[in-house]
């Protein structure tokens, strides 16, 4: 192979192969293929490639410090048959559209770039990496208005790649929001103030089944909820603005303690069927893929969606982070 910028040429016998095949690399000077080092690490590994000399990959590694991870996930995507092309592997204006963020698209086992459009586009982080939340949800919004899965990989520190799609989710329900009359009405109940809220008693019929928690015959509301029927909504805190936005959508917000998230959303009546979502205060925003995964684990280990709200000019969205289903979960090979 000999060098070319910050890629390799490779004019071997298997040129025509490893991108007629596996769409590996970019055609250059005809018939050759130009390959990215993490293009040359797979095909060494997979392909029965030489590297381009005996001490190689150290050298590439001390000019990019994240090759190794970049060459786990992208086997973690091939070694399943997936064809992937780096974005860097594209430049002219006939080429595809795509994100200035994307690293790579995907298309499944049975297509291939020089006739179909690709499946998804794809970004890798580390672990470790805290995440941007407006500019991932600004990403995964351009991605899937090209009708593509927004893919997301982590590796961590044991070079294990675990696969996330990143959506923008509209969460809805059939519910009645509570009305102004009902706000005044509550407000108006006898009440008293206990550890962490209010119990409001001595009333004839509670007007709102989305509002409090019975007990015994009083209703307790938490300090976002009465500040929902109490404040002036231009005085709303962000929380109670998330709240009001999650009823106004015809949903039934409930404490997610046991999942670890300040919500759980009913999009029916109570009792008729599980909780759809999981939604954090919109204060957690500082987190990192870590405690995203986790999260996002526990939720689709009860059929639900993790979702972390964010304002967006002056609208309150929703991006999901979620487990794709066991056929699309690109990992490593043999990853113990």
């Amino acid at each position: 192979m000999e060098p070319h910028n910050d890629s390799w040429i490779y004019a071997g016998s298997a040129k025509e192969r490893l991108w007629n095949k596996s769409a590996i690399g970019k055609k250059i000077n005809g018939n050759d293929l130009l390959l990215s080092s993490s293009e040359v690490i797979f095909c060494h590994n997979h392909r029965h490639l030489d590297l381009p000399y005996e001490n190689w990959l150290n050298e590439e590694i001390k000019k990019k410090s994240n090759l190794i991870n970049e060459a786990i996930v992208l086997e973690a995507l091939r070694v399943p048959g997936n064809k992937v092309v780096l974005t860097e592997n594209f430049s002219g204006k006939e080429e595809l559209v795509y994100n200035k963020s994307t690293w790579g698209l995907r298309w499944s086992s049975n297509f291939h770039p020089r006739e179909n459009l690709p499946e998804s586009e794809i970004r890798w982080f580390h672990s470790s990496d805290y995440i941007d939340i407006e500019e991932l949800f600004s990403w995964t919004v351009d991605v899937m208005e090209r009708n593509r899965l927004a893919e997301v990989l982590i590796v961590d520190n044991e070079q294990a790649v675990v696969t996330y799609n990143i959506t923008s989710e509209n969460p809805r329900g059939n519910l009645t929001p509570p009305t102004e009359t009902d706000r005044k009405l509550i407000s108006k109940f006898n009440n008293v103030k206990i550890s962490k809220g209010t119990l409001y008693y001595g009333y004839d019929k509670w007007p709102s089944e989305q509002l409090g928690i019975d007990y015994l015959d009083g209703r307790i509301i938490d300090h976002t909820t009465k500040d929902y029927i109490m404040s002036e909504k231009i005085k709303y805190s962000e929380i109670t603005e998330v709240f009001t936005d999650l009823l106004e959508r015809g949903l039934h917000p409930r404490p997610g303690f046991k999942y670890g998230t300040k919500w759980r959303c009913y999009d029916k009546k109570i009792g008729l069927d599980h909780a759809p979502w999981l939604i954090v205060e919109p204060s957690k925003r500082k987190l990192n893929w870590e405690s995203a995964c986790l999260a996002s684990r526990l939720a689709s280990g009860v059929n639900k969606i993790w979702l972390q709200p964010l304002k967006i000019n002056k609208e309150w969205k929703y991006l999901g982070i979620i487990r794709p289903p066991a056929n699309s979960r690109w990992t490593n090979p043999n990853k113990k």
